[in-house]
Formats: structure tokens, C-alpha cells, sequence
């Protein structure tokens, strides 16, 4: 058996074994946060409400902070050069765990609280991935664990950080990039999902970037041949990345949107703006294909007559699985349980089950916990949090707030999530941060075995260098 075998299953022999006045305190945690579920539900449906996309995330964020601060956290806001950005802590000494939490929403999505199909037309943006219920979930987890270090009398910081703008904007690479985790033994976080979840996984590598083609403007009738259309270029560029499709190995993911395309037809537009995501599990490989995509770009740009400039806006690392902390946060989840719907909620449930594809998982699935698979699957998706696991031990979860079957990013998440069964869900996340984090607290041959890990995955010579370089926050890029 080799090293990352052998830690994971001598991981999951370990069980908390606190004194019985500690066992008798973390009880007592855990049933302040039963207490307090009508309370953390309204803070993350006030979240829900407002949907503050990317880097303009105010009042989320000083909300999840007031909640902190009412707690007895000191907390730091504006870090990493991000306004909506914060870090919160109590505590003292080592070991010193970290919980993400996150608010923003999403841009171009929008849905009431409905099992049907409902727009509403005064919002720009909705919950679409329910990081309204993540931030306060890890927020309410947090409070428990303060509360557990103060009862118990153990050593130790707890330190929450407020990571705004994962949705494409990158808040977590720039704490890291700052070192802001340097002296965290081990970081926990979860996400909405719609089911229970606690295996190692890895995402992709993403990088993001808008390229931005400039021609010269005319009529589109009158004097065409004075024009040189952007727009043109932009068309180019999107043919020849999608005939580049057919040469890329089969995990690449290559996405884009045309931000801007010109104003009216018959003005040939002196001004383009295309916005490209490319994904990989191997930040090199994907590097080399962000390479191609630009040859695309300056390719497009001479066949066209126009000129174009990109900006590299996000990029974030791939996932970094831990199997010690995976099977501390499994075997917690299995301690917490699924979800369970009242009536009310099962025929809500019920009828919105009637949009999802007809092979989706029975309802009774809420309630369950998936099997641990160890194996260390790549989830094709992104997030901020790859960066962070390459920096320290890191560990999550998913819980079911949505209805299951739901996708991420889809109006049944917003319409799930601004629901108790997404209240519900957040409450299973966050016992279970709350148990894993006291776990690690208890035992320290957990976290260095988590570490010993950690160290090798990363190997000796690794050196981390973000992959979005030394760019500031992009806090415009919505």
C-alpha cells in the first residue's frame, strides 16, 4: 500500500474521542445550531434576496461579517485588496483552521422562490449556485466552533474567510497569492449540491481572459469599404477556435460569450469584445491550449484588418483531494445525516421535479449519503478553492439543498435554494464543518497525517505561482 493509501484508510479508523465533558460541549454546539436554523435561514435568504454578483457583494459581505462580529470574531475586512473581501478569527494558537465562505451570485439568472419557471424582472442576478446558503453555512459552522473552543477550553484559532467573486472573478487566488492561509494547519469548506457527498474530487484548471478587437467604423451601406469590422474579428476568432475543438484532448473545455458585438446594423462596429474560458485538469496543458486560442485571436485579428488585446481576468488551479480530511468530513456527514422534507416540502419537491430529465434521482436520494469513493474523480467544473488546497490541506462537502437531479446554475437551484430545503441542507453542511473542524482540534495525529499528505502531492519542488500572475482583483469584471 503506498503512502496515499495507507493515510486515508488509517484516517478512517480514527474516531473522536474527546473527554466526556468535551463530547457533553460538542452536543451542546451542535444543538445551539438546531436553535439558531430559523435564524441562519433568514441571514441567507436575505443574502438570496439581494444577489449581489462578483466583487459587489456590500452588503452580503457586512452581513456575514455583523454576524461574526456579534460573536466575538475580530474580523478584517477589505483584504487581498478586495472591498467585499474579509477574514474573520477567534482564538489563539495553533492548530488554526480555516473555513471558506462565500455570497455572490450569478449574473443573468433570475427566479422566485417557486417550484415553476418565474422570472423577476427587478433582479439582474440569482442564487444560481447557492453561495447565499455556502457563506452563511460556513458562517454558522464557524460560531459553533468558537463557541465549542470556549466551552471546552481547547487551544486553537478558528478563522473564516470571506472569499467573494468565485463565480469567474478569483477572490480565493489573491488571499492566497497574499498569503493570507500561510499559518492554517488545515482548511474546510462545502457547496450547495443537490445531493450528500463528502468524496475527494478534483475540478479543472481555468483560465479566463477578454480579448478585445478594434476596427475602424462606417457606414455599413454608404462606405463599407472604409469599415474594418471588431465584430468580424470576434467572428473569427470564435470560427477558428471551434474548428480547434477537434484537436484538443477530450477533457479540454473551451467556452465563450460575446460581451459586445456593435450597436446597430448599419454602423460597421469599431469595437468587439469576446469573453473565453478554457479548462484543463493540467495547468500546463492548459496553458498550451490558451496559447492556441490566442494564435485564434491574432489570426483573426490580421485576416480581419482589426487589432486585438486580451486580459487575462481569472485563473484558478484544479483541485488538490486530501484523503485524510475526505474521510474525517465523510464520516462526520454520515454522523450528521441527509435531508429530510416535511410534507410542504416533498410536494414542492414533487412538482418541481416535473422540469428535471425524467432519470433524475428519487427525492428520497435527500436523505441519504453517497458512498465514499476515494478514487479522486475529476468534477469538470472550477473554483477558487483549487488554489487553496495547493497551499494547505483542504477538505469538502456537498449537501442537498436543491431538489435532486437539480443542476447547478439552473432557475430550479435559485427557486431550491431560496427554500427551507435549501435552509435544511446548509444545516447539514454546516454540522458537519462544525464536527470535522472539532475532530481536528481533538486530534492532532489527524492533521499530520493530513499534512504529510498534502506534502506529498505537491511534491518537493513545487513552487505556487497563480495562475492569473500578478494582475490585481478584476473588480470591473462584471
Amino acid at each position: 500500500m503506498n503512502l496515499r493509501n495507507s493515510i486515508g484508510a488509517a484516517a478512517g479508523l480514527v474516531a473522536l474521542a474527546p473527554c466526556v465533558d468535551a463530547q457533553q460541549h460538542l452536543e451542546s454546539v451542535l444543538a445551539s445550531l438546531d436553535a439558531k436554523q430559523a435564524h441562519y435561514a433568514d441571514v441567507a435568504q436575505t443574502i438570496w434576496g439581494l444577489a449581489e454578483v462578483g466583487f459587489q457583494e456590500f452588503a452580503s459581505s457586512e452581513l456575514l461579517q455583523q454576524e461574526l462580529r456579534s460573536a466575538g470574531f475580530e474580523v478584517t475586512a477589505g483584504v487581498a485588496g478586495m472591498p467585499t473581501a474579509f477574514v474573520a478569527e477567534h482564538g489563539a494558537g495553533q492548530p488554526v483552521i480555516g473555513i471558506l465562505a462565500e455570497f455572490d451570485a450569478l449574473p443573468g439568472i433570475t427566479q422566485d422562490a417557486v417550484p415553476e419557471r418565474r422570472e423577476l424582472p427587478d433582479r439582474a442576478a440569482g442564487h444560481a449556485c447557492g453561495h447565499h446558503l455556502f457563506g452563511t453555512g460556513s458562517v454558522a459552522a464557524a460560531v459553533a466552533i468558537k463557541d465549542w473552543l470556549e466551552l471546552s477550553g481547547t487551544a486553537g484559532t478558528i478563522r473564516v474567510y470571506g472569499t467573494p467573486a468565485e463565480e469567474g472573478g478569483g477572490g480565493k487566488v489573491y488571499m492566497v497569492r497574499e498569503g493570507l492561509f500561510a499559518d492554517v494547519d488545515a482548511v474546510l469548506h462545502w457547496h450547495a449540491s443537490d445531493k450528500n457527498d463528502a468524496s475527494p474530487v478534483t475540478t479543472l484548471a481555468n483560465l479566463s481572459a477578454k480579448f478585445r478587437f478594434r476596427g475602424v467604423s462606417s457606414h455599413a451601406a454608404r462606405a463599407p469599404e472604409r469599415g474594418r469590422s471588431a465584430l468580424d474579428g470576434v467572428e473569427a476568432m470564435n470560427y477558428m477556435v471551434n474548428l480547434l475543438r477537434e484537436h484538443v484532448s477530450d477533457s479540454t473545455r473551451i467556452h465563450y460569450a460575446i460581451t459586445s458585438g456593435g450597436a446597430a446594423p448599419n454602423v460597421v462596429p469599431d469595437f468587439a469584445e469576446s469573453y473565453y474560458y478554457a479548462r484543463h485538469p493540467d495547468p500546463q496543458e492548459l496553458f498550451a491550449v490558451f496559447e492556441r486560442i490566442l494564435n485564434a485571436a491574432n489570426g483573426a485579428a490580421l485576416g480581419t484588418g482589426t487589432t486585438v488585446e486580451h486580459e487575462i481576468v481569472n485563473g484558478v488551479y484544479s483541485v488538490l483531494p486530501n484523503l485524510t480530511l475526505a474521510s474525517v468530513m465523510d464520516r462526520n456527514l454520515r454522523r450528521v445525516g441527509g435531508v429530510h422534507y416535511t410534507p410542504a416540502e416533498q410536494a414542492f419537491a414533487e412538482r418541481l421535479r416535473e422540469s428535471l430529465p425524467p432519470d433524475s434521482p428519487p427525492l428520497a436520494s435527500a436523505a441519504e449519503i453517497r458512498p465514499f469513493d476515494r478514487s479522486g474523480r475529476v468534477d469538470p467544473v472550477s473554483t477558487d478553492a483549487g488554489d487553496v488546497s495547493w497551499a494547505v490541506p483542504t477538505a469538502s462537502l456537498n449537501t442537498a439543498t436543491w431538489v435532486p437531479g437539480t443542476a447547478a446554475h439552473s432557475w430550479q437551484a435559485v427557486a431550491a435554494g431560496g427554500t427551507s430545503i435549501g435552509a435544511k441542507g446548509m444545516l447539514v453542511a454546516a454540522k458537519t464543518l462544525a464536527r470535522t473542524a472539532i475532530e481536528l482540534y481533538v486530534d492532532a495525529d489527524l492533521l499530520a497525517a493530513a499534512k504529510a499528505e498534502h506534502a506529498e502531492r505537491i511534491g518537493a519542488d513545487f513552487e505556487y505561482r497563480p495562475l492569473l500572475g500578478d494582475r490585481p482583483p478584476a473588480l470591473d469584471y462584471r
